[in-house]
């Protein structure tokens, strides 16, 4: 562990939002009253759609925008009124934001010069941190000079070269294209490993929420849907909403009617036993459905996509779409009609109107584990 891993690893810092708000006016409230913890050293990714607040939220932990009310604290410290120099968090933008007149090492060591490092401790910390990211060939070369993923890591270096208690991203990825996009995963897993930094991630691809958090902070209309680990959510998803944004194909959501002892589709088929009356919403992971000769459920295969690996069948079930992930290796033959069935340990029922998950237990299966609703 170099010097600079020590130091980064030790400032690792709390970030506890309090009652947190952001409203432009009366009717534009962009984040209701939050409470939210994240742990010191964690890796939080900040996931939603376009529009639900998470750049917004990065953006006031950082300093760049201002909270309407509650407190932000890092490290034990209320910052909400401090300068984003002041609050010991470090920002990696979409854009790099690099100098393009600048060197690499000199776009680097631009905020110690600011601070009033002398020129040979900025040397060193330069090369240091070249040397972590893989930079110590480039640094006498200009950000036009270098690809796409160089200069992310150069803007990368240049965040963690002052050694911050908080790493903040601002879907720092979503400029590469899809192989030098798995390439800085791996590269950022592994920096996070060693550094130990408080991160925040802001992004909306599920994989890379999936692939990096330690925890996932999903948000909706500015609201916390569910916050948990990746395996947690994709299992256990606490709304229709969550289900429906985790997972390549999503997870299947069939409106479905119970009368006390199975639930039926609107076309009259049962898919489980369960013991509630009303009208639900029952979700399926495209995976878990099984293609069985005789199976109790039947739907008409509509569209087939062939992905080498595996085939994604997409089926009417009643009038309402099923998607089908076919395990590797298995043949489905060129048929309209499907029969299949439905785990009951793979089941999750949600509530008709709300859309959140329901506590139940189908027929010789424990219950659905519930997210808990403290955000600690």
């Amino acid at each position: 562990m170099t010097a600079i891993d020590s130091a980064i690893r030790a400032a690792a810092s709390e970030i506890k939002l309090a009652a947190v708000t952001k409203a432009y006016d009366a009717k534009t409230v962009v984040i209701p009253p939050m409470d939210v913890t994240l742990r010191p050293g964690e890796f939080t990714v900040i996931l939603g759609p376009s529009g639900c607040g998470k750049s917004t939220l990065l953006q006031m932990i950082a300093g760049l925008e201002r909270v309407s009310s509650g407190k932000i604290i890092i490290g034990g410290r209320e910052v909400q009124d401090l300068e984003p120099k002041h609050r010991g968090c470090a920002m990696v933008f979409q854009n790099y934001a690099l100098y393009p007149h600048m060197t690499v090492a000199e776009n680097m060591a631009y905020s110690l010069k600011v601070s009033g490092v002398s020129k040979i401790k900025r040397m060193v910390r330069v090369e240091a941190v070249a040397k972590m990211l893989g930079l110590a060939d480039y640094l006498a070369r200009k950000p036009g000079q270098l690809s796409g993923g160089q200069r992310q890591r150069v803007a990368i270096g240049r965040a963690i070269i002052r050694e911050p208690g908080v790493l903040l991203f601002d879907e720092p990825l979503s400029n590469l294209d899809a192989q030098l996009r798995h390439d800085m995963r791996v590269e950022l897993a592994d920096l996070h490993r060693r550094i130990g930094a408080t991160s925040v991630f802001v992004t909306h691809d599920q994989v890379e929420a999936m692939t990096l958090a330690d925890r996932i902070l999903i948000l909706n209309k500015g609201t916390i849907e569910q916050f948990d680990t990746p395996k947690a959510i994709y299992h256990s998803p606490a709304s229709v909403f969550v289900a429906k944004f985790i997972g390549a194909p999503p997870m299947n959501i069939l409106g479905v009617t119970g009368d006390g002892s199975v639930l039926r589709t609107g076309d009259g088929q049962i898919v489980a036993h369960c013991e509630k009356k009303g009208r639900f919403q029952l979700g399926i992971r495209p995976e878990d459905v099984i293609v069985k000769a005789g199976g109790p459920i039947t739907a008409t295969i509509r569209y087939r996509e062939d992905l080498g690996s595996h085939e994604i069948l997409e089926a009417d079930l009643g009038g309402q779409q099923l998607r089908i992930a076919t395990p590797f290796g298995a043949e489905i033959d060129a048929v309209s009609t499907l029969s299949l069935s439905f785990p009951k340990n793979r089941l999750h029922l949600f509530d008709g109107d709300t859309g959140r998950a329901i506590p139940q237990s189908f027929e010789g299966q424990d219950a659905i584990r519930q997210p808990v609703k403290e955000y600690q």
